[in-house]
């Protein structure tokens, strides 16, 4: 707890102390991949829990009642936090393993491009994961104090937050998309039709889903479900860590909440940001900036 107001800086980015040590995040850029491997890698709060829940569905898709009896950041642990070398040697026996990361790609790059381990990047749109990040800094006490929504939405726009730019982070994966066995994958997709999300994620991850499985699968990572499970929904974190009192982690579960916190000119100062950071990809995203 000596560390819950820390904040560590490693190759330029900021990152909250209380999950992360200098040595921990050496060891993530120097973790080495196997062929067998899942990485998840997402920015905060663009949904990552429900990723997390979906691919341990996918992989126990047998056993679905078993796997509910531990929680998501045990299953499928981020590669650069302090406990993920407690949670490693539990995983080394199963396979695949199932990994995250919010490392941008430059961190990994060097170790994943010679491997054939699948990499699933979940993306959301800005706006919403600006408005679930300013929510998350109220709840979570190890994440820095900020004045006001209007000095939250300055900081993110201008990539002062922990990990840094949104921007940067989703231009650096896709950037390197090529080198890797790679699957984009939106929030927006999930929530407009999970069927067939689901249907195409497992069959990325070679993973055949009979209808009943698939069936199962969307149950079990309903919003929900998934809010009122203990072990999915952090509530069991001690309030020293989470203010439970001002909210919750799971907090709407919905695409376009963004609408009610923007102002008219925040809305048009983001899109003018948005289009000089994006304008020159030629993928388009299933959101919408209106």
């Amino acid at each position: 707890m000596d560390r819950i107001k820390v904040t560590e800086v490693f190759e330029g980015i900021s990152m909250p102390g209380h999950l992360h040590t200098q040595e921990s995040l050496n060891a993530a850029t120097n973790f080495q991949f196997q062929d067998t491997d899942v990485l998840l890698v997402t920015f905060p709060k663009s949904g990552t829990t429900w990723m997390q829940q979906i691919l341990s569905l996918i992989f126990n898709k047998e056993d679905l009642q078993s796997i509910q009896n531990t929680p998501t950041w045990t299953r499928v642990p981020w590669v650069e936090h302090i406990s993920f070398s407690d949670y490693l040697p539990q995983m080394e026996a199963s396979k695949p393993r199932l990994l995250t990361t919010h490392f941008p790609a430059r961190l990994l790059i060097h170790n994943l491009k010679n491997t054939k381990a699948r990499v699933v990047y979940l993306a959301r749109n800005p706006k919403d994961v600006l408005v679930s990040y300013y929510h998350f800094h109220k709840l979570a006490k190890f994440l820095p104090d900020f004045s006001s929504f209007e000095d939250f939405f300055d900081q993110f726009l201008e990539g002062k937050v922990n990990f840094g730019s949104w921007f940067n982070h989703i231009k650096d994966w896709l950037g390197v998309q090529q080198e890797l066995n790679f699957f984009l994958i939106t929030y927006e997709d999930l929530s407009q039709d999970p069927r067939q999300a689901i249907q195409n994620l497992s069959t990325f991850l070679g993973q055949q889903l009979e209808p009943k499985e698939l069936e199962n699968i969307l149950h079990y990572c309903s919003f929900s479900f998934m809010s009122q499970n203990d072990l999915l929904n952090y509530s069991l974190i001690p309030p020293v860590i989470f203010d439970h009192s001002v909210g919750k982690f799971l907090r709407k579960g919905v695409a376009g909440n963004w609408k009610e916190y923007f102002s008219p000119e925040q809305n048009a100062r983001f899109n003018n940001v948005y289009q000089a950071e994006m304008g020159d990809l030629a993928l388009q995203f299933p959101w919408s900036l209106d």
